[in-house]
């Protein structure tokens, strides 16, 4: 068996790295009656990941990634639903270089914000995520900028894999409920967990990359769109996570739109607490009785993105 492409060691050494520029977010507990779920199961902590700078856990690898390689004059680009840009645009902002964020036409506008907020110039080029990699691949070739990748990179999954760190320090989990769209976050937290706990991915029934993936032995094109699709829908997962995942995922799960819109109303209206709805997907899987877990079974539960223009304010 080939070794993996990351281990358990490099997400440690990642933490080492971007622990001091990153936030440790924090976990609450709550019942799971509290939710209007099943009162049977068990309690619920949820890693609230949402609130890491930029809005989701993204910032973890593209921070790790531009303190860990030379940066050419040119600076980095990527290509983004939202959230990798968001993420890049802010780790280059600290770092003092440029950054492109290729984007797709669809990605909401709040995003494409968010990116710029942070001093990046924003290309909305595609309408899908092999026609935004083909011109982000010919803008580095142009230019000679830095191709920082959104999911399929080591530096990138070992940079996310942090979060598994976190939460196994904090909580403890038996399983762990992570929404997957191109495998970065879902295969560096498995590469770090092993097989210390079930590792259950969450995809929405109109993107399952890996569930595809799996049931191939092999990544390959898929489904990308419903209310998700700007976080999690890249049509295939990551070559890089394939392996991660086949060795330490446990379940590959589906959720269908309805329970996603669920998930991300109620946690607002039990909680107050606003994801967008790749964020709430995780949560989903317990709403739509996809993963019913065990009496004594603890959970964790990621909540990975808050880049939403669902809440906003009056001007002064």
């Amino acid at each position: 068996m080939s070794p993996l492409p990351v281990t358990r060691t490099d997400v440690e050494a990642a933490y080492g790295v971007i622990a001091p520029h990153i936030r440790r977010t924090p976990v609450i507990e709550v019942d799971a009656g509290d939710l209007g779920l099943d009162p049977s199961f068990p309690p619920i902590t949820l890693k609230l990941e949402q609130l890491q700078h930029t809005g989701s856990f993204k910032a973890r690898g593209a921070t790790l990634n531009l303190m860990t390689g030379d940066i050419p004059e040119a600076g980095v680009v990527g290509a983004s639903g939202g959230n990798h840009g968001a993420a890049l645009a802010f780790a280059a902002e600290r770092a003092g270089v440029p950054a492109n964020v290729f984007v797709f036409t669809f990605t909401p506008a709040a995003k494409a914000d968010r990116i710029r907020s942070y001093g990046a110039t924003v290309h909305a080029a595609a309408d899908n995520f092999d026609s935004l990699m083909k011109k982000t691949h010919a803008f580095r070739d142009e230019t000679g900028a830095r191709l920082i990748h959104a999911y399929d990179q080591p530096g990138t999954l070992a940079g996310q894999g942090t979060v598994a760190l976190e939460l196994m320090e904090q909580a403890a989990p038996d399983t762990l409920l992570i929404a997957t769209g191109g495998g970065g976050l879902i295969g560096g937290m498995a590469a770090y967990v092993g097989d210390r706990a079930r590792i259950v991915s969450v995809e929405p029934e109109t993107a399952p990359t890996l569930k595809n993936a799996l049931t191939a032995g092999r990544p390959v094109q898929s489904p990308a769109g419903g209310i998700a699709a700007d976080s999690l829908g890249p049509g295939q997962v990551g070559d890089l996570m394939y392996p991660i995942a086949a060795a330490h995922v446990d379940l590959a799960i589906t959720v269908p739109e309805e329970a996603i819109f669920a998930a991300w109303r109620l946690l607002w209206d039990k909680l107050r607490i606003v994801v967008e709805p790749g964020g709430a997907v995780a949560l989903a899987a317990l709403i739509s009785g996809a993963y019913r877990p065990e009496k004594e079974e603890k959970l964790g539960v990621l909540l990975c993105g808050a880049n939403t223009g669902i809440v906003t304010f009056p001007e002064t």
